[in-house]
């Protein structure tokens, strides 16, 4: 194996918190020259964002929600996504997250990519999907604690101003970074 003499090895995991959608362990873990440390992980399930676009006689919009978020105490102006429920395929969970948050169900979902959101603490990953060929199905199937307003943004605009509020959640820019690759922005 190339690169083996950075390879840490990992002797013994402890779990310290439990919460709804992560738990944090202590992970007791030998560096290549047999130094000992412990180094705090989080474990979350995968979860996905997906990038809806919707053709309209004024051009392509992007279905967007916005919503408060705890970590940061502010609004963000986000694509859907969310997490994985047991057993799920990334493309049922991205189908699913983005039909109860925005009330759009895609005919045609494509992976663009699947990435760690933060390795050095981190170990899930995050499924990063486009959704076309939209239909309204009428009404949110929002969680008990999900408030979420849905937006139709003109893609040039959120292209635009990505980076900016309310624009500031970073995997959000991943995923715009992803839809752009794919020749699909602009």
């Amino acid at each position: 194996m190339e690169n083996k003499h950075l390879i840490w090895t990992e002797e013994s995991v402890r779990p310290v918190f439990k919460a709804k959608v992560f738990t944090i362990r202590e992970n007791l873990c030998r560096s290549p020259t047999g130094k000992t440390g412990v180094y705090t992980t989080l474990d979350a399930s995968d979860w996905a964002v997906v990038i809806p676009v919707l053709k309209t006689g004024g051009g392509d919009k992007f279905v967007m929600v916005r919503q408060w978020r705890h970590g940061s105490r502010e609004l963000s102006l986000e694509f859907p996504g969310g997490v994985f429920e047991a057993g799920e395929h990334p493309e049922e969970a991205a189908a699913r997250e983005m039909e109860e948050e925005t009330a759009y169900a895609p005919g045609k979902v494509t992976r663009l990519a699947t990435m760690s959101p933060n390795p050095a603490i981190m170990g899930n990953r995050v499924h990063f999907f486009l959704a076309e060929e939209l239909r309204y199905m009428g009404e949110q199937r929002l969680d008990e604690d999900e408030y979420v307003d849905v937006e139709l943004l003109p893609v040039g605009e959120v292209i635009r101003n990505m980076g900016q509020p309310p624009y500031v959640h970073a995997l959000m820019a991943s995923a715009l970074m992803f839809y752009l690759r794919k020749g699909q922005g602009g």
